[in-house]
């Protein structure tokens, strides 16, 4: 039997009660199918630093290497800074373990109303492939006179030719895998931003020709975001730099019912470090504590979490557990339009493994 080992950070707000769900869904599939997950839970955010001033311990990453992957459920607080929680946990994640491809499938899953008219399940299936380590994200400015009237901020985006390259290649060789529309779009602002951009463009383009059987597109962001809701079953797989990924997968999920649904992965794709799987919806203080935050995004980033780790039969049950309730439509969290607890989606799923 083998063993897995996984980093849990169940972090903030809803993220404490999404991931043991999630966890329960996979000591389930675990029983099924011959594996063993040993869960170190890490009690890392907004407690931490409220008690410590740091979001996570210095040594925090050599603990994480280790283990095979690591499931995150939300970190925020009201209280904290966006940056602070950003800079303080996610990023340096990501960055550290090279996890440069973010992965966010969008699926219209039959029984599930999209807020688009006329869109009926199956319609809408795309995947956004953001890159995940540099581009607008990469903190790299400073601030001058600061706190003065005359106060001067600079923030500066990196694009490198090597980051490009691979998180471009990564979208085509998934669009290959999918097999589907077999199509990948690219996404800039390269009328306004001429120098980074216009790499992604080239690097775009040069990739593009390594793979002659993918239709191609190139979309500036402003129309992107347009098409999403004007033609989303046209899109396969979308590739997009930091930023402009995290917009448009905000987008796509919404579209395909409820960010309650949006799972992710972040990837690092040689496997030479630990990839980092997560529900996208944030730790959602309005509603934390009150037992009905949609669990399927964090059960379906463990599904993503299990292909990974090359468990492709019990990825493919806990999906297919999860799109039946959701066919079903008897239980569904208030996002969704119901009034069931976290708990009883859970449990509706677990009872579709059996």
């Amino acid at each position: 039997m083998q063993t897995l080992t996984i980093a849990v950070i169940a972090g903030d707000g809803v993220g404490q009660e999404v991931v043991p769900q999630a966890k329960r869904v996979l000591q389930k599939a675990a029983h099924k199918h011959n594996l063993a997950f040993a869960f170190q839970d890490f009690e890392w955010g907004a407690a931490h630093f409220f008690r410590w001033g740091e979001m996570m311990p210095s040594g925090a990453l050599d603990l994480l290497q280790p283990c095979d992957a690591i499931l995150l459920g939300a970190v925020g607080h009201p209280d904290i800074p966006d940056h602070t929680t950003l800079n303080g946990l996610l990023l340096p994640i990501r960055r550290a373990f090279d996890q440069y491809a973010n992965v966010r499938p969008a699926y219209l899953y039959p029984g599930v109303r999209s807020p688009l008219a006329g869109r009926e399940g199956g319609q809408i299936d795309m995947v956004i492939v953001r890159e995940n380590t540099e581009g607008e994200y990469a903190q790299v400015g400073g601030f001058v006179y600061m706190a003065q009237p005359e106060e001067v901020a600079i923030q500066t985006s990196v694009f490198t030719r090597r980051g490009i390259e691979r998180v471009v290649r990564y979208a085509f060789e998934l669009a290959v895998k999918r097999g589907r529309k077999m199509r990948v779009t690219s996404i800039t602002k390269s009328n306004a931003q001429g120098y980074g951009m216009a790499l992604w463009d080239r690097t775009f383009h040069d990739v593009a020709i390594e793979f002659p059987g993918i239709q191609t597109e190139s979309l500036l962001v402003d129309a992107a975001a347009m098409n999403f809701i004007r033609r989303p079953d046209s899109f396969d797989v979308v590739v997009a730099s930091n930023l402009f990924g995290d917009i448009l997968s905000d987008i796509s999920a919404i579209i395909v019912g409820s960010m309650g649904l949006a799972a992710s992965a972040n990837l690092d794709p040689s496997r030479r470090f630990p990839s980092m799987f997560e529900p996208v919806h944030g730790s959602a203080p309005d509603i934390a504590g009150t037992g009905r935050v949609n669990p399927l995004a964090a059960i379906l980033s463990a599904s993503m979490m299990l292909e990974h780790l090359e468990q492709p039969a019990a990825a493919r049950e806990v999906e297919q557990a999860v799109a039946a309730v959701l066919a079903e439509g008897k239980v569904r969290t208030p996002d969704l339009g119901g009034a069931s607890s976290t708990q009883e989606v859970t449990d509706a799923v677990l009872d579709k493994m059996d």
